[in-house]
């Protein structure tokens, strides 16, 4: 065998040694990487409960830094801040906390000075015979029975205020049940809403309007501009407070049956267009 063959037989072998060599160091090498590799640690719900934990610490250190007024001092303050803008509104602001299986706090209301035009109503009324006579001359808007139904489920037939008879409530419960009640527009006994005197629940409601709480619990109402006078502003204040408070338990006539409270405030701020927020002390 000539030097060349012997030469070129050697490289060859080398060559393979070192691909086979080189393929074998490889896979040992990522199967390390995998092994080593850190895995992704899934919070348990202990941990999970601890973080929210300390953010809810992290928020509430936050509010509490907020500055807190008497409402005529905040109102003081708030008009020196809008010196120039005397549309700027008083905005008022109300944070509830409420249970499980509490629905969304909401109220009916009238400003002693109302900040501007209210929209009106349009009331629906679940009745037959009599009562459906006697709600349509009240000046009921939509008038009916089981059929309206459909209608409201599909978005066709849409109201702000839902009256019901007593005679059609247990009727009209299975399929409107679900779908009115996350809105907080079910009629309802405790609200008032599931009556045979429709007339005259008709006549209490006119001239008010309805608040609503978001799903959170949060409320938001303009009780007053820069223009109004201070008298004016607190006595909207009280005023809006009293129906939030009868709404949320917080008063002798709005508790459950059992004398607990359903709803937290847990605060109640103050602010304008340009103005911070400030909390309320006195509220």
């Amino acid at each position: 065998m000539s030097l060349f063959s012997l030469s070129r037989q050697c490289c060859r072998t080398s060559l393979l040694s070192f691909t086979q060599c080189r393929t074998f160091n490889s896979t040992a090498i990522s199967l390390a990487r995998r092994q080593n590799a850190p895995k992704i640690r899934i919070p348990s719900k202990k941990a999970l409960a601890a973080k929210q934990k300390r953010r809810a610490a992290k928020a509430a250190l936050k509010m509490g830094k907020l500055e807190q007024l008497s409402l005529m001092d905040a109102i003081h303050v708030l008009r020196s801040v809008e010196v120039d803008a005397p549309k700027s509104a008083f905005e008022l602001y109300v944070k509830t906390e409420m249970g499980n299986g509490v629905a969304v706090p909401k109220g009916r209301f009238k400003l002693p000075r109302q900040v501007k035009a209210q929209a009106e109503d349009r009331i629906l009324v679940f009745a037959e015979g009599k009562l459906a006579e006697e709600a349509k001359k009240a000046g009921a808007h939509i008038v009916g029975g089981l059929e309206l139904i459909d209608g409201i489920i599909n978005n066709r037939i849409r109201a702000t205020t839902y009256l019901c008879t007593t005679s059609l409530i247990r009727a009209i419960t299975p399929r409107l049940g679900r779908f009115l009640g996350p809105q907080g527009l079910m009629p309802s006994e405790r609200r008032g809403t599931v009556t045979d005197d429709i007339t005259g629940y008709m006549e209490r409601i006119q001239g008010t309007s309805e608040w609503r709480a978001d799903k959170q619990g949060n409320i938001h109402m303009p009780i007053g501009t820069m223009s109004f006078n201070v008298d004016d502003v607190v006595r909207n204040f009280k005023h809006f407070m009293l129906s939030v408070k009868k709404a949320t338990g917080n008063i002798k006539e709005g508790r459950n049956k059992d004398g607990k409270q359903a709803t937290v405030i847990n605060k109640v701020l103050l602010s304008s267009t340009q103005g911070p927020s400030i909390r309320i002390l006195d509220y």
